[in-house]
């Protein structure tokens, strides 16, 4: 079963589970210990009827500590399985991983959103967001998709098919910060077919005085004033 104390001994594979380090999770535990305290009355069961035994009484839950709480939304977010397949990695049936989920990610959101972790979602607040201008407005811009159930509409089947991943899709933009690494920014959901370029101009993205944005070919022609955008080239050798 996938616990904390077992793998925060393995930095890498944390990284890879999570999207955090140990040290960024542990930024993020004591504000979502809070959060999830909140939701519970003293004396009161979690459906808010009164106790008949003593807290901690009964069965043992599978996520006892609050850092296997936070480390079971953090894995879900983060790979999105299927819940069955979810739950196998923490000794959960399906039923009792999407209870986990529906309690859990709300609390989630809220953490990150009072620790000022949260992506903006409003285009015209990107300039003065802090995350956009930690150390320096410097920032990648970004199409990325993911694979969603095929729609049995016909037309929709043509809007949501994307050609670049051979598949029908979801499409986001994002910006992130070269120095923070943060994702600063997180565009409307669009259908899989849309161009990144199209995305970007429809959002009219307000950039700060004197930002730089590196962007690749899926947004050539995309120049916002008064910033510089560049084009990163590939070396020869890895085009070889």
């Amino acid at each position: 079963m996938l616990t904390y104390n077992d793998l925060k001994e393995k930095p890498k594979e944390f990284l890879a589970a999570t999207s955090l380090t140990v040290e960024e999770f542990e930024l993020v535990l004591p504000m979502f210990r809070r959060k999830y305290c909140e939701l519970f009355t003293p004396g009161l069961t979690r459906k808010g009827k009164p106790r008949q035994r003593k807290e901690g009484g009964g069965i043992k839950e599978k996520l006892r500590t609050d850092e296997d709480k936070l480390l079971f939304i953090l894995v879900y977010q983060k790979t999105y399985p299927l819940q069955t397949m979810h739950g196998l990695q923490f000794g959960l049936s399906q039923s009792q991983t999407n209870y986990w989920i529906h309690r859990l990610l709300p609390i989630l959101r809220e953490s990150l959103a009072e620790l000022g972790m949260v992506p903006e979602r409003d285009p015209q607040a990107v300039a003065k967001n802090p995350l956009v201008n930690e150390s320096a407005p410097d920032l990648l811009i970004d199409g990325t998709e993911r694979r969603r159930q095929r729609p049995k509409d016909a037309q929709k089947q043509a809007e949501y098919y994307s050609g670049k991943k051979k598949a029908h899709t979801d499409k986001n933009i994002l910006l992130a910060n070269t120095h923070s690494r943060k994702v600063v920014y997180l565009s409307p959901t669009e259908m899989g077919k849309k161009h990144d370029k199209k995305i970007a101009d429809e959002n009219a993205i307000a950039y700060p005085p004197g930002a730089t944005l590196g962007k690749d070919i899926g947004f050539q022609g995309y120049d916002p004033k008064g910033v510089l955008t560049f084009q990163p080239k590939k070396s020869q050798k890895a085009k070889s």
